[in-house]
């Protein structure tokens, strides 16, 4: 193990079934941090292996936002789709339309919530995203319930 200027130490990682590491392990850089609210350490590997080019410091703060990210994706995926979301449409442009449908309504939920943390005084990020979620649907009287228009592949006509 070496420690680094940044606090950030080189050691090497070995595949699991190589318990008594005969075979060379992959090099890597480990970080290791604390988030505020947060009971223990994080520890976070790297190959990048040269802390000037990523300090300790920066990396932990965009690991945090890389787990922002993949929340927003669940919430889209699990929470708007539903846990077993397929797209209706047959053809390419029907399902990117249903895909700009699903990232509206998650922008459309996130912007309720942003104005409703504002108005309390809070953070919007302490607000719920599945409850936000009930709460519009049970505002909208008559969901969505008919398939998209039939669109057909791009160069194709209507037969009608």
């Amino acid at each position: 193990m070496e420690q680094l200027p940044d606090g950030s130490y080189l050691t090497e990682i070995f595949d699991r079934s190589d318990i008594h590491h005969t075979r060379r392990g992959v090099r890597v850089r480990a970080v290791e941090y604390t988030i505020a609210g947060h009971e223990g350490v994080y520890r976070l590997l790297t190959t990048i292996l040269d802390p000037s080019m990523a300090p300790a410091a920066e990396l932990a703060a965009l690991y945090a936002q890389r787990w922002e990210f993949e929340s927003t994706l669940d919430e889209i995926k699990t929470h708007l789709g539903g846990s077993h979301l397929v797209l209706r449409s047959q053809h390419p442009d029907g399902a990117e339309q249903e895909l700009y449908g699903f990232l509206l309504v998650h922008h459309a939920i996130r912007h309720l919530m942003h104005q409703a943390a504002n108005q309390a005084g809070q953070d919007p990020d302490r607000i719920s995203f599945i409850r936000s979620v009930r709460v519009v649907r049970r505002q909208v009287t008559d969901q969505a319930a008919f398939s998209p228009r039939q669109t057909h592949p791009r160069g194709q006509s209507d037969p009608r």
